[in-house]
């Protein structure tokens, strides 16, 4: 199925969505819109891989598993060992498709942020101190800029693959069409969707 734009109307109201996009995307930020939206329940992929002092969950794919198998959800499509779990049952693809140096800036401010303000992120975990972006060669900031392209080449896999024809992919550009894709198909999605559980 070729990409819809942020204007495209949707087939159906998206039941099972995930939100693809380099670090600092909004990916997270989207799926809880679009989770609040459509009346999905909603995870945060980080929450259930990092356990206390970053260390991985020994129980992350079981919980992946488990979250999938549900009937109607919104997460973003991240780990590798999840993505295949999650697209095995999603129906939409929502690919944040933004300018390198847009996610850039904004996973730059995002980190400094959380820093300074010493923000609790995941099961007692805060963000490192400022310096380590030069000393820690796995660094958000590093791996951002290294995975940009590969989100587009990951899609294109899915698009080629067993999956393609029966996933709905969304590519928005910029935040501009993300609102307006919010504020139009998925808005009208919502509503179709409301009309016929009446």
């Amino acid at each position: 199925m070729p990409f819809l734009g942020s204007a495209d109307e949707l087939p159906h109201p998206p039941r099972r969505v995930l939100v693809t996009g380099t670090s600092g995307s909004g990916k997270t930020t989207l799926a809880r819109s679009v989770a609040a939206a459509l009346g999905l329940s909603c995870v945060e992929m980080d929450s259930l891989f990092h356990g206390p002092q970053w260390t991985p969950r020994s129980e992350f794919l079981d919980d992946v598993r488990r979250f999938a198998e549900g009937a109607a959800w919104a997460t973003e499509w991240q780990y590798t060992a999840a993505r295949p779990l999650l697209l095995e049952r999603a129906d939409t693809l929502v690919w944040l498709d933004h300018p390198r140096h847009v996610v850039m800036r904004r996973v730059a401010v995002r980190t400094a942020v959380r820093r300074f303000r010493r923000q609790e992120l995941w099961n007692g975990n805060v963000e490192p101190p400022l310096r380590t972006v030069f000393t820690d060669p796995e660094h958000l900031l590093r791996w951002a800029w290294r995975s940009h392209r590969r989100t587009g080449e990951r899609v294109g896999e899915v698009l080629a693959g067993e999956h393609g024809p029966r996933l709905v992919v969304v590519r928005l550009r910029g935040q501009r069409q993300v609102d307006q894709w919010r504020s139009g198909p998925l808005r009208r999605a919502a509503e179709r969707g409301e009309e016929s559980v009446r």
